[in-house]
């Protein structure tokens, strides 16, 4: 799909607005999801994936959702907020809060052996003087399990094992390593913890997962095995990595089984905002709707870390450190998906990404998104509290993105040098967002109005720089950016390339 009705939303996004306490409205973050949206687009459409989904969040706002691309290219059905991707191993964490719950309730402990609530439980000790495989070593991935169950299942026909195949195999496996000396990420430990869960609660893991997390927490889009996905209508296709000839291969469905409390959910990036949400508000009321406060705060704390101290792994999440930020989270990778949700819960922001193909890391996108978003969101709380409180305009002059320039913001072609230049509205002016790119922040060219279609780039020390001068043709339409005395034609007005739309 072309992106020139991304850039039309950016432009009336960012018109003067009245005053609204909804975060979303304030100008800088309009700006800044503006942004967002344009180099997700951008990103997919330069790795040729074929759908993606996204929503940023703020405590229990959310402040944006976007997509772009086809969710099935070849029925030529969008992609849109509400699209159904495989969620993969992000399944990890709802099976972690359920044995949580189970924990809380008195019903388990985290000290547990696994052989002591499982009774099949018969893996073959290869190790002298291991300890036994606990619970907290599942969910840390740290129980010296092997990665998966001992069957082929993460290639085509993606024949996953029922239940039933999982454990009756398990007693044919061994031990990968001793328990309790390394990390070992284990799809295998995690399947077991869902096990755990249905176990000790005398419920099927399924039932469990609907009746005790995602209803409650009105996730009604939300289902514990793909395969059983209730609105397959609303469910992506998924496409595999780039081959040589850069074509994709097109992914047959699958159903997890057996595996689904590992890696079976499908989900949409709307349902894990709320998920994001629901976190936000109990780790900051304290209360015990589905979870408690504490207790998803000790989750998120590293529980385990490799003597490399770069590994680190809570109760089911992830920790993850990116530029000096701590995020928790999780990511998942399935047969033609990709997706990840990044949490930072200082400042009560996350970020969701869905892909419907291989090739594209949605966890740097994610964390690329809260880097954009936050000086945002963090100055339009300060200015609304100003506003509530009186101290402050509720606008600023500065904070109006001029109409004149709106004739400006737009695509420019960077051939043969680059992709293209984006221009966006940025701080109540224009800048440039150099394509594609996995760091907007690091290649966004300030610019600043001198007059007419004339404008200079701002250092970073805010001394001007050279001149970008924006061409109209004989209508009067801006045609071209001209900079360094070369003229990049805009790139509604180039003609198609072969291959493309």
């Amino acid at each position: 799909m072309r992106r020139y009705g991304l850039l039309l939303s950016v432009i009336l996004a960012c018109a003067p607005a009245v005053e609204a306490q909804s975060l979303a409205d304030q100008p800088r973050v309009r700006e800044a999801t503006g942004l967002i949206d344009v180099w997700l687009d951008a990103q997919r459409d330069y790795k040729s994936i074929p759908g993606m989904s996204a929503a940023v969040v703020h405590d229990r706002e959310v402040i944006w959702t976007g997509a772009s691309g086809y969710a099935d290219p070849e029925s030529r059905t969008p992609a849109t907020p509400g699209t159904a991707y495989s969620i993969c191993s992000i399944s990890k964490l709802f099976t972690a809060v359920g044995v949580m719950q189970l924990r809380d309730a008195g019903e388990l402990r985290l000290d547990d052996r696994v052989s002591d609530l499982l009774p099949w439980f018969d893996i073959q000790e290869s190790h002298e003087n291991s300890p036994p495989v606990t619970v907290e070593g599942l969910l840390t991935h740290s129980s010296g399990l092997p990665r998966d169950s001992e069957h082929s299942y993460w290639i085509e026909p993606f024949d996953f094992p029922t239940r039933e195949e999982v454990v009756q195999r398990l007693g044919e496996q061994e031990m990968l390593y001793p328990a309790d000396r390394y990390y070992q990420y284990s799809n295998l430990g995690l399947t077991l913890a869902g096990e755990v869960v249905a176990e000790v609660s005398g419920t099927p893991f399924s039932e469990y997962m609907r009746a005790h997390i995602l209803d409650p927490l009105g996730m009604r889009s939300t289902w514990p095995d793909i395969g059983e996905y209730p609105f397959p209508d609303r469910l992506s296709v998924g496409y595999g990595a780039t081959r040589r000839d850069g074509s994709r291969s097109r992914m047959p469905p699958f159903a997890a089984e057996g595996i689904a409390p590992a890696a079976g959910f499908a989900s949409t990036v709307e349902d894990m905002a709320r998920f994001a949400s629901w976190q936000f508000d109990v780790l900051q009321s304290g209360g015990d709707e589905v979870l408690s406060g504490n207790t998803l705060r000790e989750m998120q704390r590293v529980h385990w870390m490799d003597p490399d101290w770069e590994t680190t792994r809570g109760l089911g999440f992830g920790v993850y450190r990116n530029r000096g930020v701590t995020y928790v989270g999780h990511s998942g990778l399935c047969p033609g998906f990709e997706s990840t949700i990044q949490l930072y819960p200082p400042d009560r922001l996350a970020a969701v990404v869905m892909l419907n193909a291989i090739g594209l890391s949605p966890s740097a996108l994610a964390m690329e998104m809260l880097r954009l978003i936050k000086p945002a969101v963090l100055q339009a709380i300060e200015e609304r509290e100003g506003v509530e409180d009186g101290s402050m305009e509720a606008r600023t002059k500065a904070d109006e993105f001029p109409p004149e320039f709106r004739r400006f913001v737009g695509s420019y072609d960077e051939d043969p040098w680059g992709g293209e230049s984006a221009v966006v509205p940025w701080r109540g002016e224009l800048a440039i967002l150099w394509l594609p790119t996995m760091n907007p922040l690091d290649n966004l060219t300030r610019l600043e109005h001198v007059d007419g279609n004339t404008f200079r780039r701002i250092r970073d020390d805010g001394v001007q720089g050279e001149t970008y001068e924006f061409v109209e043709d004989g209508n009067g339409r801006i045609s071209g950016l001209r900079y360094h005395n070369n003229t990049y034609p805009r790139m509604d007005q180039v003609p198609a390339r072969p291959g493309s739309e």
